[in-house]
């Protein structure tokens, strides 16, 4: 196969006859009549005319072969339950789950909404809209209403699927209060909701006519068997929705073929899993990780997956290490931010359990520190591979590819582009490559490869502006990461280039969190900023002016109305995106055209220079912020 570099060049420099090899990884009903279409920058085709469906190559393609192996292995410390089905009982599954959607008069391009917690019928959900040909959207369990309709309003399904509740450290999470909630908020709501009663609710309120029992409904379709629809290539497999710069979630669009070959060769060529072993990757199905990794990735490549509902603390700190013992894991993906909770535990869990099934460790979501990769790395005695990606890629962008070269590893960085991507760094100031060393922003000259997003969900403009507008007269897409690369072409990536805050690999829009602090009646302007963070690498923190300062005249009517405010955002997003302090002053600092400072803001929070303020408005608007921080 040659070497890494070899690779990575003919993927950029033979891009069709490269990526033409790579599509026979995965089943194609009709053969594609040409690799890419680029007609129409920055809008890639891939794969054009060619048919294929995402549920049969996760799980038809591979019932004759091994239609007994496990395909599916769910474990929840939270419940205690631990279940597990082979590729044929999934298959039954599915297809079950694929006639109850279908019953409701779900067709090929209609919308379906998944909201439902680390459970089984997460997946069987999932890949029945593939089967059916159904796009579906899944929206992390952590969201509250508010965020909820939104997603519902963008996407309109005809259908939505849930649970009575999910769990976190033993305690219930009801889902079925804010799916009620979010469907009376919503413009156009769904007309069925399907709910998988997993006991948690006793008292759930079912509404006559649109509610719908899961476990009914798969009774009566006990022996279903239902056709995969075919799809060409470039029809949708799914929205995911991601924040941005503004208030309104952008809905990641992902096609069918690309994202079948992409994920089959990032198996083979990146994580080096093999047909027939075990992926444990710790993310949630709400995520991207868990439609690429959990999902999709290893169902594809014919690996058994193992679905994890908890916390990798409890029952104690060895439970993780134990899964892999017990299923004979070889490939594990997980985020730095859990490595740091991990690193805060008694080492000798580390050392209780048999790792030799283990090959490698990934970790992505957020950049990884050196100390911490450098600690989980002597800890396991294992290779743990840093890698960079983004939602709206799919699969990663930046890493170690082991299956073509065995790269030396170096801590706190992802190393080099991956085959596809022709990857730049690219200077702020004049659009000009940066050198060794150099700070520059990650950027990815089009087409995009197979897999990544191929627009944001009904509204191309919005596409190409807030991806392909950052450099004038250059078009590429641009990541929002700084990054640089040093004299042996490591990679390392710094931070976000725009407002959006990186919370344990969950990505969070300033702007969105400022609207939901906005929402309670008290607060008249606000400023969010994301502060870097031992454990999570960063956590938003808030600067509001109130409009009646009677309510904060005293330290515990502050402090009780800093405790609202953050039970309102709560309610609007989630306790994901909880402020870590809101701070009140009378005024924000802003230039004398009225944009908010926040890069300045930021500084400050993190002790450091605010750097060039000539344009202020108010400078005793930073002395304001100075003080709030030093009482934290």
């Amino acid at each position: 196969m040659g070497t890494y570099k070899e690779f990575h060049k003919r993927s950029i420099t033979q891009r069709e006859a490269f990526w033409n090899e790579q599509a026979a990884l995965v089943d194609w009903h009709k053969p594609f009549a040409k690799v890419l279409d680029y007609s129409r920058p920055p809008f890639a085709r891939w794969f054009v005319g060619g048919e294929t469906n995402l549920c049969h190559n996760a799980i038809d393609r591979h019932l004759a072969e091994r239609g007994g192996q496990q395909a599916l292995v769910y474990i929840s410390t939270e419940t205690g339950q631990q279940t597990s089905y082979t590729f044929r009982e999934l298959h039954a599954e599915v297809n079950r789950c694929a006639a109850m959607i279908r019953a409701q008069g779900v067709a090929k391009g209609d919308r379906v909404l998944i909201y439902m917690p680390m459970i089984p019928e997460a997946v069987f959900a999932m890949l029945a809209c593939a089967r059916l040909g159904a796009i579906h959207s899944v929206v992390f369990g952590g969201f509250a209403s508010h965020s909820l309709a939104a997603r519902i309003d963008d996407a309109r399904p005809k259908l939505m699927m849930t649970a009575d509740g999910g769990m976190r450290g033993g305690k219930s999470i009801l889902y079925k209060p804010l799916v009620d909630a979010a469907v009376r908020l919503a413009q156009y709501p769904p007309h069925k909701v399907i709910i998988f009663n997993r006991g948690l609710d006793p008292a759930m309120a079912i509404i006559s006519g649109r509610d719908l029992d899961y476990a009914a409904l798969r009774e009566q379709h006990m022996d279903a068997q239902v056709p995969v629809t075919w799809l060409e290539s470039n029809e949708p497999s799914y929205i995911l929705y991601t924040s941005g710069t503004t208030g309104q979630p952008k809905g990641v669009q992902r096609d069918t073929g690309g994202y079948a070959v992409a994920l089959a060769a990032s198996m083979k060529h990146i994580y080096c899993g093999q047909p027939g072993e075990a992926m444990f990757t710790t993310s949630d199905i709400g995520w991207v990780v868990g439609h690429s990794y959990i999902v999709y990735g290893p169902l594809i490549y014919g690996m058994t997956t193992v679905m994890y509902e908890g916390l990798p603390i409890r029952p104690d700190a060895g439970i993780w290490w134990k899964i892999v013992a017990d299923n004979k894991v070889t490939v594990m993906f997980s985020s730095p931010t859990a490595a740091r909770v991990l690193k805060k535990q008694d080492p000798a869990y580390l050392k209780k359990y048999d790792l030799s099934s283990l090959r490698h460790l990934f970790l992505a979501g957020e950049p990884l520190d050196e100390p911490t990769h450098r600690w989980i790395a002597d800890a396991l005695g294992k290779p743990v591979i840093d890698h960079y990606w983004q939602t709206e890629t799919g699969w990663p962008i930046l890493s170690a590819v082991l299956g073509v070269e065995q790269t030396p590893l170096k801590f706190g960085t992802p190393s080099f582009p991956v085959y596809g991507y022709d990857l730049q760094l690219l200077r702020e100031s004049d659009a000009g490559e940066a050198g060794a060393n150099e700070k520059g922003v990650v950027a990815i000259v089009p087409p995009l490869p197979p897999g990544c997003m191929t627009t944001v969900w009904g509204d191309d403009e919005r596409f190409v502006q807030t991806y392909f507008t950052g450099f004038r007269d250059k078009l590429v897409y641009s990541t929002f990461d700084w990054g640089i690369r040093d004299a042996e072409g490591y990679h390392f990536i710094l931070g976000r280039t725009d407002d959006v805050i990186n919370v344990a690999g969950h990505r969070l829009g300033t702007r969105e969190i400022e609207e939901a602090v906005q929402a309670h009646s008290n607060i008249a302007e606000v400023a969010v900023v994301g502060v870097a963070d031992a454990l999570k690498g960063q956590m938003p923190l808030a600067f509001a002016v109130v409009k009646d300062s009677a309510m904060i005249a005293t330290p515990q009517l502050k402090a009780a109305h800093e405790k609202e405010v953050m039970d309102t955002v709560d309610r609007q997003i989630g306790a994901i995106a909880r402020p870590s302090r809101v701070h009140f002053v009378t005024l924000l600092p802003k230039t004398r055209s009225g944009k908010l400072l926040r890069r300045s803001i930021q500084a400050l929070a993190e002790g450091r220079d605010p750097g060039d303020l000539t344009t202020i408005e108010d400078p005793s608007a930073l002395d304001q912020i100075r003080a709030a921080l030093a009482t934290r």
